[in-house]
């Protein structure tokens, strides 16, 4: 299973359709699973942080395989981002994707994580990289089960 922690919520109409589409092609594959979590405002940044960070502790399992979308993290083509995911599939049943806020990760979350992976160096609206993301995810599926989409 995949499962995705997001802080904040879709309020685009496209944007959550978009998502919708690339969840139902990916459980053709996989079961996944969006959680969003609070986003907060109106407090001192690392209040903000530490608060978003307990809300997502609340959603990883011991077990899970945690990957933090972090700009500083490891760049992997997407043949290296499906090689992982089936790999990391071989020892892990669950992996889980974490999406900050807008003031990124708490540490708690960063500490969590066994691997930080990074899209680019650019900054990209958190709702947008969601759906980044998830058609990543489904073409890490389609590589690995050699299904034409991949270029």
């Amino acid at each position: 299973m995949i499962k995705i922690i997001c802080v904040g919520k879709i309020k685009e109409k496209y944007l959550k359709d978009a998502i919708s589409e690339y969840n139902k092609r990916i459980n053709k594959y996989t079961n996944l699973e969006i959680i969003e979590v609070s986003d907060r405002d109106k407090l001192p940044i690392n209040d903000i942080l530490d608060k978003e960070g307990n809300d997502i502790l609340k959603y990883i399992n011991d077990k899970d395989y945690v990957v933090t979308l972090e700009i500083d993290g490891n760049s992997l083509s997407s043949l290296e981002l499906a090689e992982k995911i089936d790999t990391t599939f071989n020892n892990y049943s669950n992996i889980v994707f974490i999406i900050g806020g807008s003031y990124g990760l708490s540490d708690i979350i960063k500490k969590r994580s066994n691997y930080a992976l990074s899209f680019s160096k650019l900054t990209f609206p958190h709702q947008l990289f969601r759906v980044i993301l998830l058609e990543q995810i489904y073409r890490a599926y389609k590589i690995n089960n050699n299904e034409t989409y991949h270029k």
